[in-house]
């Protein structure tokens, strides 16, 4: 007579069924939720051991009291993420078998969403941190700097290429961002002072970068052991603005460290983590824009004014920006003014692949000034259009 599997045989039967299809990330996630879930049923209902026994009360309110007397507290966004799992589990439980109730967990039993408001930095501690992280002038210094000058997120900047600085018209160049936390990919506006950060770094990359082992047959002439295999950190990494090996974990505690170093320096109140430079880009352009940013401008990162305008090369850049709204008269945006390179005369595949990404940046311009969203659809599907011509360009290359 064959065994009845028990709660635990279930669940991790589940999990193992799960792994082909989330990521390893995901699929921890998912067992954490899972062990702490089990492990609460285990100590408070010890006879309770098949799937059918399940109950919305008492198994799972006693679940949903627990973690709001959980020491320390936790926050609202943990506790739904960990009320989204364990729902996510239970249907699938429940779809396999009948006898598990479909309404465990209802929406009523998540905790209200907590609305944070952006944390900017003070004018005079944006510019003394802004000076101490010049004055460090290494590596992590001069990536935070430019998250700062352009307002992207830390990992996007992780994943800067190396040739991401182009020149998409006279006197007018752009960051080339890949993508990022939106599945989305753009030109960021680059002034003078971001060609000079993307610059420095250069020359910081170069210097950090071991030399090139020399060819196999200069190695076999040589006399003695041979060299050394490098450490993996310092692996050359081709195409990317900041070398790395592998992930990109062992970037984030270098980049912490030095601005939490250079913040306590200057004098910045309250803890100064990366993403705060985010919004004390939004802050200080936003009277630029005519209104400031909402309680929600942290939790819309389209919303930053970087990702949606346009700089020309001058220093100050603010006077040439372009405001993502459409006019205050209702009258049709206009499409911003973008001219292409000069040196696109000949129909080779640099000079299309270039006039490519200077009409899609000119339709994401256009497209984040309309407000008919039947129109934006179209124009998202247009851009993934143009977005697979140039990769199949690339190929081709």
């Amino acid at each position: 007579m064959s065994r009845v599997p028990n709660l635990e045989q279930i669940f991790d039967r589940h999990l193992r069924l799960l792994s082909t299809t989330l990521r390893p990330g995901t699929l921890n996630h998912y067992r954490c939720v899972a062990r702490h879930f089990l492990a609460y049923l285990r100590t408070t209902f010890p006879h309770l051991s098949q799937p059918s026994q399940l109950r919305r009360d008492p198994h799972l309110v006693g679940r949903f009291r627990c973690l709001c007397e959980h020491h320390p507290p936790l926050c609202n966004a943990t506790r739904t993420n960990y009320l989204l799992c364990l729902r996510r589990l239970l249907q699938d439980l429940a779809k396999n078998s009948p006898t598990v109730p479909l309404d465990l967990i209802r929406s009523q039993d998540f905790p209200p969403p907590a609305h944070y408001l952006p944390r900017p930095l003070s004018p005079p501690e944006d510019q003394r941190l802004q000076q101490e992280l010049r004055r460090i002038d290494n590596l992590a210094a001069n990536a935070l700097l430019l998250t700062r000058a352009t307002g992207m997120r830390i990992g996007e900047c992780l994943d800067l290429p190396l040739d991401g600085l182009q020149q998409v018209g006279p006197d007018q160049w752009a960051l080339h961002v890949p993508l990022g936390k939106l599945h989305t990919e753009r030109l960021v506006p680059a002034d003078a002072e971001v060609r000079r950060i993307v610059a420095r770094i250069l020359t910081l990359r170069a210097s950090a970068l071991p030399a090139p082992l020399p060819p196999r047959e200069t190695l076999l002439r040589r006399r003695g052991p041979p060299p050394e295999p490098l450490p993996a950190p310092l692996l050359p990494s081709e195409a990317l603005l900041l070398p790395r090996c592998g992930r990109r974990r062992p970037w984030f505690c270098p980049m912490r460290s030095t601005l939490a170093k250079a913040a306590q320096r200057a004098g910045c109140s309250g803890r100064v983590v990366p993403h705060r430079l985010r919004h004390s880009v939004c802050h200080r352009d936003a009277p630029t824009r005519g209104q400031p940013p909402g309680p929600d401008a942290a939790a819309r990162p389209q919303g930053h004014p970087h990702d949606l305008t346009v700089r020309t090369g001058d220093t100050t850049g603010l006077a040439a920006r372009i405001s993502p709204r459409p006019p205050a008269g209702g009258s049709t945006p206009s499409l911003p003014e973008l001219s292409l390179p000069r040196h696109i005369t000949h129909p080779d595949l640099l000079g299309i692949r270039q006039a490519l990404a200077a009409t899609r940046h000119l339709l994401e311009m256009y497209r984040r000034q309309l407000s008919d969203t039947q129109a934006q659809r179209k124009l998202r599907r247009l851009d993934r259009r143009l977005l697979a011509v140039a990769s199949h360009l690339e190929r081709i290359a």
